[in-house]
């Protein structure tokens, strides 16, 4: 049995649309992540599941049982939101506790969900202290932990991991990686770090413009983007977009040529293309520094240690990014030559729409 189910929510504030005719299934213990740009509807969306906002059509459903007209109490749904929410006055212990008593969930009960939470959070020691003598990845465990005790059908996060500086962030997202091999409930986690998002979900639903762009499982959402947007959104830094030409004839796969004339062989199945206006889109991977190709100059040099970014024009203006190894002599102002390695580009119609090498 599917654990969520979204048919055709749809929601405004006023006469501005957020969210337009979304659907989507969630599996049983299965970990999503809605991944979009501030203003996509994501976090509305999460707030329709919990209950915290009232869809204007639309069903929502857990587990086989209808939930949009539930109160959010009584709907099985623990939401862990972005800023704790955790009462500066009470111990860890007594914040974990206090739904459950407002639940009127037994004492022993109550003990026996904070202890089993707190062990599999690694916060044992931490039970008797205040909110304010924790740090902010400390807290974000036990507002976790507050959710967890209360054995949900299902987790929503809401950007869990946003307050947090960088190196925090990442420990705390292998700990939300290793967290959701113990948790006998679906996740569904809001952000807008795609690092984040292709780190810790099974899928990832990109999102904009009030509608789902694309589901799939992080890698195809990167391999093979539906349209420029999610080619754009998803990858860092962002997939070169480039006007091509279609160049007629028989071949079975596409090749096509820049606007500076370069020609990429790409393995695009010719007859999968529309007629009408190309983009091709090529990842700073699929275009290398090398002896011989492209000829351009380097207006940025990026150095990441392990490789080498190079932010460059072709002859006709055109801006593409490309990596070189993490001791490249490259700099700014040098002309450089790049190998574009046709196989990995992607084709994308007038419309938007992305068409990707046959699947072998």
């Amino acid at each position: 049995m599917a654990s969520l189910e979204l048919k055709g929510v749809r929601k405004a504030f006023g006469s501005t649309p957020v969210l337009d005719d979304v659907s989507l299934t969630l599996e049983s213990r299965e970990f999503i992540a809605f991944l979009g740009p501030s203003g996509s509807g994501k976090s509305t969306l999460l707030r329709i599941i919990a209950g915290l906002e009232t869809a204007d059509a639309g069903e929502v459903w857990l587990e086989g049982r209808r939930i949009d007209r539930l109160p959010p109490g009584d709907r099985g749904v623990a939401m862990v939101f972005q800023h704790y929410a955790l009462y500066p006055h009470m111990s860890v212990r007594e914040n974990m506790a206090f739904g459950l008593k407002n639940a009127r969930v037994s004492k022993d009960e109550i003990e026996r969900r904070i202890a089993d939470a707190a062990a599999v959070l690694e916060i044992d020691p931490l039970l008797e202290r205040k909110p304010g003598q924790l740090s902010g990845g400390q807290r974000q465990r036990v507002a976790i932990g507050r959710a967890l005790v209360k054995e949900p059908k299902l987790f929503l996060l809401d950007e869990p991991l946003s307050n947090l500086d960088a190196a925090l962030r990442l420990r705390t997202r292998v700990e939300l990686a290793q967290l959701k091999q113990r948790v006998d409930a679906a996740v569904i986690m809001v952000t807008h770090d795609q690092a984040e998002a292709m780190t810790l979900a099974d899928r990832v639903i990109v999102m904009n413009d009030r509608r789902i762009q694309q589901v799939g499982p992080p890698m195809e959402i990167y391999t093979r983007p539906a349209n420029t947007f999610v080619a754009q959104f998803v990858g860092s830094p962002a997939m070169t977009l480039s006007p091509a030409s279609l160049v007629q004839g028989e071949g079975e796969f596409a090749a096509l040529t820049l606007g500076d004339g370069t020609l990429v062989e790409t393995r695009v199945p010719r007859t999968s293309l529309p007629a009408g206006e190309l983009r091709i889109g090529l990842r700073p991977e699929a275009v290398r520094v090398a002896r011989s190709g492209a000829k351009a100059k380097v207006e940025l040099v990026e150095r990441l240690g392990e490789r080498t970014l190079i932010y460059a024009r072709l002859a006709d203006g055109q801006p593409i990014t490309a990596e070189d190894s993490g001791n490249s002599r490259v700099r700014i102002g040098d002309e450089v030559s790049l190998k574009i390695e046709g196989a990995s580009a992607h084709v994308f119609d007038a419309e938007g729409a992305g068409y990707h090498r046959a699947e072998s």
